[in-house]
């Protein structure tokens, strides 16, 4: 019989591999797909950056209100970040399970458009203001949710797998508060359709109703 590296021979190696495949009896730690750890781990280094560059810009902000959401966001990205750790090495429940996450503000959006001076790419680190700002963590915000999303759809691990999804909705509430933020100071304008083409589309859609074919 010829020995592998790990110190089992051939046969035996693949006997357990015949075993994993039927019975799926892997232990915890192990239990991941391949599609799994790769897109976990694009999951896990976008949340590093997110913090880095929340770190980095924290200095810059001036706004106290900006720099509150910056704050509290920081905190919460930390602990579910060692939260989904935590459960991706081990396969187990993590020690702090995901919680979720709440705005501090009012949910009311300014709607329509007002004249303003065109975006532009800066020039100068000097250009950098909260408006920037606020702009680059709410893209972050929607760059985690989509890779969240996208990683839960191809985890197999059960406990990861809730992880993941539990986290879907703080990134989306995390990129509304920073978008109510951004709308409240002008930085971010809401158009909305004339009345007559917003109730076309509201009236576009009626309730399901009856039973299922072939069901009584």
């Amino acid at each position: 019989m010829t020995q592998n590296p790990f110190g089992q021979n051939q046969s035996q190696g693949q006997g357990q591999t015949h075993q994993n495949m039927h019975t799926g009896a892997v232990p915890q730690n192990m239990n991941h797909g391949g599609h799994e750890l790769f897109d976990v781990h694009e999951v896990l280094s976008q949340s590093i950056a997110a913090m880095d560059q929340s770190t980095l810009l924290r200095q810059q902000a001036k706004d106290p209100e900006l720099i509150d959401i910056m704050d509290r966001q920081y905190r919460f990205m930390r602990q579910e970040y060692n939260t989904l750790v935590d459960c991706f090495k081990s396969g187990q429940d993590p020690q702090v399970p995901t919680q979720s996450y709440k705005m501090a503000g009012g949910n009311d959006f300014v709607y329509g458009m007002k004249q303003s001076q065109p975006k532009k790419p800066m020039m100068s680190p000097q250009e950098l203001d909260d408006a920037a700002i606020s702009g680059f963590l709410l893209g972050s915000a929607k760059a985690s949710a989509t890779a969240k999303t996208a990683a839960a759809l191809e985890t197999t691990n059960p406990v990861v797998r809730r992880v993941l999804a539990d986290s879907v909705p703080n990134c989306i509430e995390m990129a509304y508060e920073l978008s109510i933020y951004q709308n409240k100071h002008h930085y971010y304008q809401v158009p909305q359709l004339a009345e007559t083409d917003m109730q076309a589309i509201l009236n576009a859609y009626a309730p399901a109703t009856g039973n299922q074919p072939g069901m009584q």
